[in-house]
């Protein structure tokens, strides 16, 4: 009877054990996603970052509606760091702090993201960039917790020049802003012009919060190119467009995909009809034809948009692939924990809302050189070309 006892107790605290465990378990799978953004909702970035806080809010909702984590909910909490390098560092050093959220989202600012790389390597936090300007990233450069979705200025320059050559222009004027995200441009168009035989007739530079462009449109007006390639963020890139043509500028204008702003173009600084960008195809939505379910999602994405915010704009898809890939990476983990997360995102293969998406271990800039087209600015909007 004594062994009878003792075994029957034993078996009880087992039970009780296992019951907590599974408790334990159940409640873990059931915990929020958290994902902490820094944004410039302020300062020379806004209009990209305030793009990116409403794409990122719509996604968190739209996730949360239609039940892509099961159980579990995704918690969304953005900071504004003002454009500012010191003030994301500051802004990311909490989120890393902070054992809830999975993963970090910096927006159009490249030097913000430079400023904590070390830092998400060393507390080991995925973070996923939208900043255009920042470089090709892979562990090499930037180490394993680093992840960028968006435009690569090698690719950007590569559609551009084609579309030069078939265009048939022989000299090109460069204008783009001092920053990082404009020299890393300027050295990419130069390189990709170049080798395709084209002269770089002039360039001139400016300041990332410079409001008057006179000065540099008619720097490179001067040298008479056959078309000038804009380097820009929309604001700018406008005010850019605006004083090209103010300075008696008749010729082509190309810009790469930074400058892509609202559907709808300003009519106080309106980019002149003929001007051509290179971006991915959802800007001029109403141009594809929706043959695949990708293609359906991405005419889906742009309804849900411009439903809640009267107007759609296009760098918004870059940021909502970034949420789904990190919900993505939770579902195929099936947990929250940030190393595990990391390696799923390393391994990302999916036709996301901006174009076909292809992570690799030695290459974590995931948007496909295949996801660019060219637009053209025709009656007040953005259309394909062709």
């Amino acid at each position: 009877m004594r062994c009878k006892r003792i075994i029957t107790a034993a078996s009880l605290l087992l039970l009780v054990l296992t019951a907590a465990c599974t408790t334990s378990s159940d409640a873990a799978s059931d915990a929020d996603v958290v994902l902490a953004a820094s944004l410039e909702l302020t300062g020379s970035g806004q209009a990209l970052g305030v793009a990116y806080e409403r794409a990122l809010k719509l996604e968190v909702d739209r996730v949360n509606s239609d039940g892509s984590l099961k159980n579990r909910r995704l918690r969304l909490t953005i900071s504004d760091n003002r454009t500012e390098s010191a003030t994301a560092l500051t802004q990311v050093t909490r989120f890393s702090a902070d054992p809830e959220v999975t993963a970090v989202i910096t927006g159009a600012c490249g030097e913000c993201a430079t400023a904590v790389t070390k830092l998400v390597e060393d507390r080991k936090v995925p973070l996923i960039a939208l900043a255009p300007g920042l470089p090709v990233v892979g562990t090499a450069q930037t180490g394993k917790y680093m992840f960028k979705i968006g435009l690569n200025a090698r690719d950007t320059a590569a559609a551009l020049t084609n579309e030069l050559v078939r265009s048939g222009v022989r000299t090109v004027a460069l204008l783009s802003p001092d920053d990082a995200y404009g020299k890393d441009g300027h050295e990419a168009m130069s390189a990709s012009a170049t080798k395709a035989g084209i002269t770089i007739a002039a360039s001139a530079d400016f300041h990332p919060d410079e409001t008057d462009f006179s000065a540099p449109a008619a720097a490179v007006v001067g040298a008479d190119p056959d078309a000038v390639v804009v380097w820009a963020f929309p604001t700018q890139a406008a005010l850019v467009a605006t004083a090209l043509r103010a300075a008696k500028y008749q010729g082509k204008i190309f810009l790469d995909g930074a400058a892509a702003g609202d559907l709808f173009l300003s009519e106080t600084t309106t980019i002149a009809d003929g001007s051509t960008m290179v971006f991915v195809p959802t800007l001029a939505i109403d141009d594809v034809i929706a043959t695949t379910p990708a293609k359906a999602e991405r005419r889906q994405w742009f309804e849900d948009y411009t439903s809640r915010y009267g107007v759609y704009q296009g760098a918004s898809s870059f940021a909502a692939d970034a949420v789904r890939l990190v919900v993505d990476a939770v579902n195929q983990a099936g947990s929250t924990d940030r190393t595990s997360v990391r390696n799923r995102l390393e391994t990302m293969r999916t036709d996301g809302l901006s174009g076909p998406i292809r992570m690799a271990p030695n290459n974590h800039s995931g948007l496909m050189p295949q996801a660019l087209t060219m637009v053209v600015a025709r009656n007040g909007r953005w259309r394909l070309l062709g």
